[in-house]
């Protein structure tokens, strides 16, 4: 297997994109570590929670509070936002986006698209409000695998204008899904009321590493419908993929109305929800 990307550590620059090293070859992969090292180059000690006197960061946010999700050709360009206090103003403030345990044992992660500070505006004497931009390629030959999915985390570091500090390893968690797509059909259409109608479908998701959508095994799907004239969808029953991700259940026809299937979504995986199918009851 080969090692998709490496990263580069610059002396007085951040100079560190979006990385990603199969497991197998963690070992030996050129730079494996560096964004811990880079980071460790900004805030010139180790990146682990640290702090000196009375900064502090807060609400932050990444990608306005929602997941960020690819499909397999996907560049996503995305911010991250939060709020720096102290009692003598903000100086300046960074953050890197990382997968892992802690940023020392990151398997891949970003840092800001603005170098090795990113924009931060005065809000009053002694706050500041700071963005960064972060972009993320999950094409075949970006810088995802599908290991990478789930729970990723922000790196932040704020510095007062009066040399006090705040250094947090785990200041927000957020997801990186794959993206999912699901498909249905009611079968026969027309039916007549009290015959029985099959509902098909399939779930899917991104895989970005053969750069293809591939079936989503053993997860739970609503089967839904709505009556003809109305709004309201209602859950019929839960079945779940079989594992090449196809869907197959059967209903009584008793009105005309449309079918659905839906998924909720995992931590690693976005919900989706198929277009829907009317049937025509007589």
């Amino acid at each position: 297997m080969r090692i998709r990307a490496s990263v580069a550590v610059v002396t007085g620059a951040l100079a560190l994109t979006a990385f990603a090293v199969p497991a197998a070859q963690a070992a030996d992969a050129p730079g494996v570590g560096a964004l811990a090292q880079s980071v460790q180059q900004i805030a010139g000690k180790s990146p682990a929670d640290d702090s000196s006197g009375d900064t502090k960061i807060s609400n932050v946010v990444v990608n306005g509070g929602k997941a960020v999700v690819f499909g397999t050709t996907t560049k996503r360009t995305f911010a991250v936002t939060f709020t720096a206090t102290d009692n003598s103003g903000i100086d300046w403030a960074t953050a890197v986006l990382y997968h892992g345990t802690d940023i020392d044992h990151s398997d891949n992660g970003a840092v800001p698209n603005e170098g090795n500070r990113i924009k931060c505006t005065a809000a009053g004497s002694t706050a500041a409000n700071c963005k960064g931009t972060f972009t993320i390629d999950a094409s075949v030959d970006g810088r995802l695998l599908n290991a990478h999915a789930g729970t990723w985390k922000v790196w932040a570091i704020a510095q007062a204008k009066d040399a006090d500090y705040i250094q947090k390893d785990n200041a927000k968690s957020f997801s990186v899904q794959r993206y999912s797509k699901l498909t249905v059909n009611a079968s026969p259409e027309p039916v007549k009321k009290g015959n029985t109608i099959t509902v098909t479908g399939k779930l899917t998701r991104a895989n970005w590493e053969s750069g293809k959508y591939a079936g989503y095994g053993s997860q739970p799907v609503k089967l839904q419908f709505k009556k003809a004239g109305t709004s309201t969808w209602t859950t019929v029953k839960t079945i779940k993929t079989n594992s090449t991700g196809n869907l197959s259940t059967t209903v009584k026809a008793s009105t005309d109305g449309s079918f659905r299937y839906s998924f909720a979504g995992t931590s690693a995986t976005s919900a989706a929800t198929a277009t829907a199918d009317y049937v025509d009851v007589r």
